[in-house]
This record gives C-alpha cells, structure tokens and sequence, in this order.
C-alpha cells in the first residue's frame, strides 16, 4: 500500500484479497468455447472484449434450440438469415421458416429456396394423417382446437365435434389405429377433410332428435368458418407436401394470405404437429450435425402456449437432430418453456424495462450486462450459452456485431428502350440482361466511383425491383463520370449485342440533348 508516496510492505489474508477482486475473469467465455471447429460451427461474429471469433455449435451446449429477441431494427431477422445459410453449408441443413407476415419469402426466393403460400393458391388438409394413426391425429386436431377456440369451455360440443371426427374417417374406410391406410387393391386412401365432419354434424341436427340442438348448432358453427368459399385453405385436398417441407433445403411457407390470428395459427400448429410426429418415426440421429431447422418468427399466438407443439418440439428436438429458433420483440411473448430449453439465446436491443427485467431474471446476467443491451445499435447483441457442464465463468457476453450475409443478387437492365420495332419482333433478341450486384459494385469501384455513388445506384435498382431500364442506367453511369468506353464494356460483359449498344448510345444522346428518343439521325460511338 502507498502512504505519503512510500511502499509499505504488510500482511493481508487470503480472505481479504478475494473480496477486493484484484483478478476477475471478463464477462466472456474462453477460446475453446467459443472458437469450435469451423469445419463443424457456424460463424456468427467477434466478440465485444477480446474480439475472438464465436462460432456456434450445438456439441457444448444443452440442446440446439435459439431464442432470439430484440426491437425491430436491431438485427434479429438479418441474424436468422444469415445463420440458416451457413448452417446449410456446415451440415446441410434443411430449413422452414413458419412466416407469418410474409417478411422472408423475398429473401427465400433470392436464396434459391422455395415459397409455399397459404391462402395464395396452396392448401393444407387439417384431416391428413402425416403418418400418423387417426385416433392420434384426431386428439391432435382437438388439442388445436383448444388452442384457438373456447371449445374446452363446452364439453358436450367438444365430445360432439370429436365422434363426427371419428365418423369421418371411418366412413373414409380408414383403420382408425393403424398408420398406413390402403384399400383393397392396395392403394393409399384420400384422407376426408374438414367438410366432411361438417356435414356429418349437420345431418345429426337435421334428424332433429339431439336432445341439445344449440350445443349441436355451436359445434357446426365453429367449424364451418375454416370451410367458407374461399376461405376452406384447411378443408381441401392438400397441395403441400409435407414430406418435402422438411427435406427440400430452404422453404418458406408464407402465412400472410391467410385472413387472420387464428388461421395462421392453424397453419402453424398443423405444420408442427406433422414435423414432431415425423421427427419421432425418423428416430435418433448418429450422424452430425442439424437436419432440420424450423423457424418462428413473431409467433406469439404458439409460441407462449405451454400446450403448444412448440414447447413439445422444443423438449424433443435435441436426440432427432432438429431444432427451433424462435424468434420476438417480445420476450414475454415466449414460453417460459421454450426460453429454459433454449441452449442459446441471442439477445439484440431491448428498450423496454419490464423486457429487460424478464430476460435478466430468466438468464440471471449482470447490470452491466443489462445496461449493455438497452444501448445497442443495429447488429449488437449479447449471446447466452447454457452449457452442458458447469464452468467458472459469465455466461452471457458480448457481441461486436453479428457479421452476416445476403445471398446473391441479380439486377435487371431492360433493354426494351433500345430495340428497334424489327428486334422487338424478333423473338431471338433479348428482351432484358442481368448481373451480379457485388460484381456490378466492385466494377463501379475499379471505375472510380465512390461507395455514396454506388449505393445511390443500388437504391435505384431496388426501387425498381431490381430493374432499370437501360437507358437510364447508362445516363446515370455518365452523370457519375463513368466514361462511354467503361460503359459499352460492361454492356458487353452483361451480354448486350454490339448493334443495340450502338442503338443505346445513339437514345442517350437524343435523351440528354432534349431531343424525341424515337428519332435518330447520326451515331457517334466514342473511341
């Protein structure tokens, strides 16, 4: 200790020394927890004290399930995105992402997967079985029910709605307590649908000897709305594939057609039950890695339910190689349930203090931690591990920023403007060209142009969807000094013909004097 500028030299117990925390461990894990095999991890970012490189990996942590939370803005989408796709290339990976908005299709198509929209042309017959027996799915379809309706507020329309579900499917000659249901001739049998049972409730109350007609009349009437014109989206044939939902790499079964909470949650709910119960018949996985990734984002309506098959898939997913990110701007939207199985938890900017109150309960992180959270900008977040053995240090640390990824982009020139009427007839001249954005931006670069100008170009092409007529691209590209030369070869590049670049030219330079683009008289392609 120092005294008026002299050492002094002094004993001090042991006891004495720890409660002064001259050494403390920094609220980050170690390298060997957070640096796994690249080979068998994925990237996600730097950390925010020591900026080692956190690969995630579901080997040292309790199960593969991610909750992710933050406001809108902060990051939590771009986060998932980017996740899904080097899961894809790490372990192959196939995913679903329930959306409920329609907020990743975009991004799904761009990424090469595919989109299946309810309520836009694609049905989902509630009464198939999915490989399951009837008497199963049947105790599935109620506990639905339960979810979203006051049905278990009814006991009598309950039991009246579950026996016209079992009339329903023996009258279909299926074998309510076997999983494959073949005719005679060995053929696989069309599964009833939801106006089947309808009907079966409404000839009961047209005999007119239920001894409870209202209670009759309620159990047709809380049916029949998923059975409108128009609206029967479960009371069809189904078009999806179940199978290929869950094996075809990216999918996205958009959910924003459909009319309201509670269909949407139908959809959502139905999907999950035939995932969990095709997860349990695929059985334990030996190989590595994760084979399905199932995505809820926003979904409130199933994911704070503790009954949900959410929650289910949740406390199963980990031994059949699945897993679930779920993911909130709410965190209190979240089961309790889902947040104590979840093996990571990613935590982007939370403003309000009754979230950030749950989180720190639930997580049991740090003020410092906490006050960390509510300062975050876009792309920060704090990343909660829960091990699979007990170590001596935080659990929670810090992220610099979640280094993401977009897949590739392609922009659009229409080359329309520039044909001549005898092109224009000429199926074989073509009507458009297209380029690699990152290719068309490092270009912009080698040409000069600064990253502001680049991005105004950008911006151009999204307000168009990605297109530009090229006539106006070209009178952009000369505006921002890119000289003719640059640009003819970059139309060459691109696949443009010599005679229509001659003709683009010859309509730029009409375009800029005033003059009417449908006439021109002389060409002048510079050297």
């Amino acid at each position: 200790m120092a005294l008026a500028g002299r050492l002094k030299i002094g004993k001090v117990s042991n006891r004495e020394i720890s409660r002064r925390n001259i050494l403390v461990h920094p609220p980050e894990p170690p390298l060997d927890i957070i640096f796994s095999n690249p080979l068998d991890s994925v990237y996600v970012g730097r950390t925010k004290i020591f900026n080692a490189p956190f690969y995630w990996t579901y080997h040292n942590v309790a199960n593969p399930h991610i909750a992710v939370v933050g406001i809108s803005g902060s990051g939590k989408s771009y986060f998932v995105k980017t996740f899904l796709l080097r899961a894809s290339y790490v372990w192959n990976s196939n995913a679903l992402i329930i959306d409920w908005a329609g907020e990743y299709k975009d991004w799904v198509k761009e990424a090469n997967g595919s989109v299946l929209s309810l309520g836009k042309g694609s049905y989902l017959n509630l009464l198939d079985l999915g490989g399951m027996k009837p008497y199963d799915r049947i105790k599935q379809v109620m506990r639905t029910l339960v979810l979203l309706t006051d049905i278990d507020n009814y006991p009598e329309q309950r039991r009246l709605t579950e026996q016209a579900l079992e009339k329903t499917y023996i009258e279909a000659k299926f074998t309510m307590d076997t999983r494959e249901q073949k005719d005679e001739l060995g053929r696989p049998i069309l599964p009833p649908t939801l106006k089947d049972v309808v009907r079966i409730l409404q000839e009961q109350a047209s005999m007119g000897t239920y001894e409870f007609p209202a209670e009759l009349e309620n159990a047709i009437y809380r049916l029949r709305k998923f059975t409108k014109p128009g609206e029967d989206y479960f009371a069809q044939q189904s078009s999806i594939k179940l199978d290929k939902l869950v094996t075809s790499g990216l999918v996205d079964l958009d959910l924003s057609g459909l009319p309201d909470e509670n269909f949407r949650a139908l959809a959502a709910l139905t999907i999950l039950q035939f995932i969990k119960e095709r997860m349990r018949l695929t059985g334990w996985a030996a190989a590595k890695g994760i084979r399905l990734f199932i995505v809820l984002d926003e979904a409130w309506k199933i994911a704070k339910e503790e009954n949900s098959d959410a929650v289910m898939i949740v406390r199963e997913g980990r031994k059949y190689n699945f897993g679930m990110i779920i993911a909130s701007q709410n965190p209190t939207d979240i089961s309790e349930t889902i947040f104590s199985n979840a093996g990571t938890t990613f935590i982007f900017k939370v403003k309000f203090e009754r979230f950030l109150d749950y989180l720190q309960g639930s997580l049991n992180f740090s003020n410092f931690m906490r006050d960390e959270i509510s300062r975050f900008s876009v792309g920060e977040c704090a990343v909660n591990l829960t091990l699979t053995t007990s170590v001596p240090y935080p659990s929670t640390f810090l992220m610099n920023r979640v280094e993401g990824e977009e897949p590739t982009k392609e922009y659009f020139l229409d080359l329309m403007p520039a044909l001549t009427e005898r092109q224009r007839r000429d199926v074989s001249v073509a009507r458009s060209v297209s380029f690699l954005k990152n290719d068309f931006r490092r270009k912009l670069r080698q040409y000069g142009l600064l990253d502001d100008k680049i991005e105004e170009f950008s911006k151009a092409f999204e307000r168009g969807n990605r297109h530009m007529d090229v006539i106006s691209f070209v009178i952009l590209l000369e505006r921002y000094g890119v000289a003719r030369r640059n640009v003819s070869d970059f139309l060459k590049d691109a696949g443009v013909a010599d005679t229509t670049i001659i003709n683009i030219f010859g309509k730029v330079d009409v375009k800029k004097s005033g003059g009417s683009i449908g006439q021109i008289s002389q060409i002048i392609l510079e050297d």
